[in-house]
């Protein structure tokens, strides 16, 4: 790599401003950097949506934040005059290089915004086999990162997880997430009922969703679905009466609580997304729950785990056996 000032250490920036799983699949690259280049300053600019995922990242120098003009919080003035002030900060900064692992063309411009001495972006195909994480870890191969990526790595919030620990008692927990975004990734709540009810015989579940409301413009939420999969797994529970475990609602409103709440479980269940990726970037044993996205792709990375997948592809089409079978098969 060429630097604009030789005699400095290089300059670094990642930009990463898709989604939570995503840059959960960034975090190898993150590390293979800082061991390959010890004395470089290494940044990241994300999304408010996402930036958590980063959070006390010891190979990280400094994590820049923005907010999606979706997302804003403020008026549409202060929320350009704040964006153009960060980007003006990166300026000053004479990046060497900007990396960017989803070259949309609003990233790609932002990146070239920057004015680094070189943008590499990843390509736009590669081969069906590959998972994301080493399609993002060969990024790294320009400037010297060699081998193949190690495991996703999170840092949970010492005091939030705490926080939790003492609201919701001790463990072990399975966690079960029932949240994603598009419909063929949806399994019915009357099924996640049914699984929390039947494993809450076995310990306890935290129950976690998405936050909000279904009708949030923003952020769509599965608040009103949470209460109906509680509702029925305790209806389920009250005709067994040797259950003397729980399902536990756990109530995650942002990033930081849900890695926390992710953090206290033994194995997770979930559907293929965010969690899911969350689960392995803290060494969690999953059952992925997979739709009609590529499992090779977006499988869990790095951790034990099962796959449970319908022939049509369609989660609506998927029992409650095939599931019970994987958790109970899982290490």
């Amino acid at each position: 790599m060429h630097t604009s000032h030789t005699s400095r250490a290089p300059r670094i920036l990642i930009v990463r401003r898709d989604n939570i799983g995503d840059l959960a699949c960034t975090t190898p690259l993150v590390a293979g950097l800082r061991a390959r280049l010890p004395r470089a300053w290494l940044g990241a600019l994300v999304t408010t949506y996402n930036a958590e995922v980063l959070a006390r990242n010891p190979a990280l120098d400094e994590v820049f934040v923005y907010e999606k003009l979706k997302h804003r919080s403020g008026g549409l003035i202060s929320h350009l005059r704040s964006r153009l002030g960060q980007l003006s900060k990166l300026r000053q900064r004479q990046l060497d290089c900007v990396l960017v692992p989803a070259p949309s063309p609003q990233s790609l411009k932002l990146a070239r915004g920057l004015k680094p001495g070189q943008v590499i972006a990843a390509p736009t195909t590669f081969p069906a086999a590959m998972h994301e994480v080493e399609r993002v870890f060969a990024l790294g191969r320009s400037l010297g990162v060699a081998g193949a990526p190690g495991l996703l790595n999170m840092y949970p919030d010492i005091q939030k997880r705490e926080q939790l620990m003492q609201q919701i008692g001790n463990g072990p927990f399975v966690a079960v997430h029932i949240s994603a975004r598009r419909p063929a990734q949806r399994w019915p709540l009357a099924r996640y009922a049914a699984l929390a009810a039947q494993l809450s015989r076995q310990g306890r579940v935290m129950l976690l969703w998405a936050p909000g409301s279904k009708d949030s413009p923003g952020h769509p939420g599965d608040d009103e679905a949470a209460r109906q999969v509680l509702d029925m797994a305790n209806v389920a529970n009250k005709a067994n009466v040797s259950n003397s475990a729980a399902v536990i609602p756990v109530a995650t409103p942002d990033l930081k609580t849900l890695i926390a709440a992710l953090s206290l479980a033994d194995r997770v269940v979930c559907p293929d997304g965010g969690a899911m990726h969350l689960a392995a970037a803290l060494g969690k044993p999953v059952v992925a729950l997979f739709g009609d996205s590529p499992v090779n792709r977006w499988r869990p990375w790095g951790v034990p785990h099962r796959v449970v997948r319908p022939e049509s592809r369609d989660l609506a089409d998927l029992p409650l056996e095939p599931v019970l079978e994987a958790f109970q098969g899982l290490a």
